[in-house]
């Protein structure tokens, strides 16, 4: 086990290394910010006094080299625009969007697995089929039409939930939340709905082909041949196997909801990174975004070292699979 997860630490430090290189040159090639900065009534010189300010005049390769210094520091750059450190005002913003992306993430399993439970164990009857259904609704339908929908019904028509915002926060172990409030609650509901669909329906249809795929196995057969009642056949030894591949896709998407939270924050104005990179797309304020993305694939690395840990307790033939390669 110690070898299988040492492994994958190399590997993740190997894929955090070719990231840095493909997101710092990637950025650096996409328009000039000075532009942007520096007002139209500046001149010549006074436009390369702030080129040299902002460490713009030295050569590529020297500013990339600078940056894995500084990143090894655990510093990533000062914002052009803001002039605060780029990893303050990420960390500011990230409580926001984790919670979102959390309470996403729980809606969509605790709902997503009794439904496809439930349509697995019973594909013939009208709500099984309902819910496959429902599930292809939640993948088809795009999330900012989603967002706008929940909005007009819940929050112009209804009155139910506040539309945008997110509400008064409490800390947890000095950390900001909103969902220990009532009032915070409501702020989040909607968003965090919005968020959960299309991972929820995914969850539903994985569980269910898993459900069908595992009802015909030999040793489910055997259970009941046993005479073990329904209950424990499902609970224990149909469900266990389910939760492999949910647990896998589960962990993988957690990396998605963070990383493209940024449709349901733009529409629900909730305060979190998406917003961030969005303002510092529309100025090219390229610490800010190569930050949010060195900090956004290296969330990516560690969930996936968590998800392939997980998987080999879950399942020990992936981890003997693993070392015999």
């Amino acid at each position: 086990m110690s070898a299988f997860v040492l492994r994958r630490l190399m590997q993740a430090v190997l894929v955090i290394l070719v990231v840095t290189l493909i997101v710092f040159f990637g950025v650096s090639v996409i328009g000039n910010p000075i532009d942007i900065l520096v007002g139209p009534d500046c001149n010549q010189a006074c436009q390369a006094e702030a080129i040299a300010a902002l460490g713009l005049d030295r050569p590529l390769v020297d500013q990339y080299l600078l940056f894995l210094a500084n990143l090894a520091q655990g510093k990533f750059g000062t914002s052009y625009v803001l002039g605060s450190p780029t990893i303050d005002l990420i960390l500011q913003r990230m409580p926001a969007t984790l919670e979102l992306a959390f309470s996403a993430m729980t809606i969509s399993v605790a709902i997503g697995i009794p439904l496809g439970m439930w349509a697995g164990l019973q594909p013939e009857a009208p709500s099984g089929k309902a819910i496959m259904v429902a599930s292809i609704l939640g993948f088809s339908l795009p999330t900012f039409w989603i967002g706008t929908m929940l909005i007009v019904v819940f929050s112009v028509e209804l009155g139910w939930l506040p539309p945008t915002g997110r509400g008064p926060t409490v800390d947890l172990f000095g950390i900001p939340v909103s969902f220990l409030t009532l009032e915070g609650l409501t702020h989040l509901a909607l968003p965090a709905i919005n968020l959960a669909l299309f991972n929820m329906s995914l969850v539903i249809r994985l569980t269910q082909s898993g459900v069908r795929e595992v009802l015909l196995t030999d040793y489910v057969k055997f259970a009941r041949a046993k005479g073990l009642t329904n209950r424990r056949v499902i609970l224990v030894h149909v469900l266990k196997n389910v939760l492999i591949p949910v647990v896998t896709v589960t962990g993988l998407e957690l990396g998605n909801v963070i990383a493209f939270a940024v449709v349901t924050e733009t529409i629900f104005a909730w305060p979190g990174m998406g917003k961030l990179i969005i303002d510092s797309i529309q100025v090219l304020d390229r610490p800010v975004i190569v930050a949010y993305l060195m900090i956004i694939v290296t969330m990516f690395v560690i969930i996936n070292l968590i998800v392939d840990i997980a998987y080999s307790v879950l399942d020990p033939r992936i981890r003997l699979q693993r070392s015999a390669t």
